[in-house]
């Protein structure tokens, strides 16, 4: 299969030289299209300053992280916006809907900055609202419709311009157990069948039994890795636990 993503031997330091952090150590590891890839790991694991070098929102000290051919830690300061317009998407906590832009404009936004014709982009606003089922709410705004379905407009969202890999921070760490099963639904559904490649840091073992492989960070270095292969979500998330308590601690103090 086709590498989305290839990060080789990253390392990430903080402060200076009489009292340095080393929040990421060596870490490498590939992603390929299609696939769902869970990061866990206690506090302080390194988890969230990985994804963040990913999203280029960080730099990386040593190393470099491919996405596809281009070496990002290259990109000149100037060019990181428009690399992350045209490459990543992005699933947030809380939404990060605009309340003055209909549901619509909310999802049309990312292909308006990328100057997309405006004939193409109602098609594929449309296109992905009907996908995800909120085709009926589009000239409505955020505060007019359910939470349910401003999960769905951040998802057709994060997903409208293609990008080539989708990465998720505890997306589900600020819902109700309703609204968490239903986002996870929602990225499974964007995995499965629009081939969304996503990254997602998460301390939640069922949030992680969605996914089609889990890394587990120690130290800044990767502890484990298991692959869910054909297991159901249950045997996988128990899996995912046990992996978890040789990590050290009970499962809900793993974030």
């Amino acid at each position: 299969m086709r590498k989305v993503l290839r990060v080789d031997n990253i390392q990430k330091y903080y402060g200076n030289r009489d009292n340095i952090t080393k929040a990421i150590d060596g870490i490498s590891f590939d992603v390929e299209d299609g696939e769902f890839i869970g990061i866990m790991g206690a506090s302080g694991s390194g988890k969230t300053t990985l994804l963040n070098c990913i999203s280029t929102i960080d730099n990386v000290s040593s190393g470099h992280i491919y996405l596809e051919d281009q070496d990002i830690t290259e990109i000149k300061e100037s060019e990181i916006s428009k690399f992350r317009r045209h490459n990543l998407g992005f699933v947030f906590q809380d939404f990060n809907l605009l309340d003055t832009l209909t549901i619509e404009e909310n999802i049309a936004l990312i292909l308006t900055i990328n100057k997309m014709r405006m004939s193409d982009i109602d098609k594929e606003v449309l296109k992905i609202a009907k996908n995800l089922g909120i085709e009926d709410i589009l000239n409505k705004y955020p505060y007019q419709v359910s939470g349910g379905q401003k999960q769905r407009c951040a998802a057709a969202r994060a997903i409208v311009n293609k990008p080539k890999l989708i990465l998720a921070d505890e997306p589900t760490g600020s819902l109700d157990s309703k609204s968490a099963k239903q986002l996870l639904e929602i990225m499974e559904d964007m995995n499965k069948n629009m081939n969304a490649t996503i990254l997602m840091v998460t301390h939640d073992p069922l949030s992680a039994s969605y996914c089609s492989k889990i890394l587990f960070l120690k130290d800044g270095k990767i502890f484990n890795k298991i692959e869910k292969g054909d297991k159901q979500r249950k045997e996988f998330y128990d899996e995912i636990l046990n992996v978890l308590a040789l990590l050290g601690g009970d499962a809900r103090d793993v974030r």
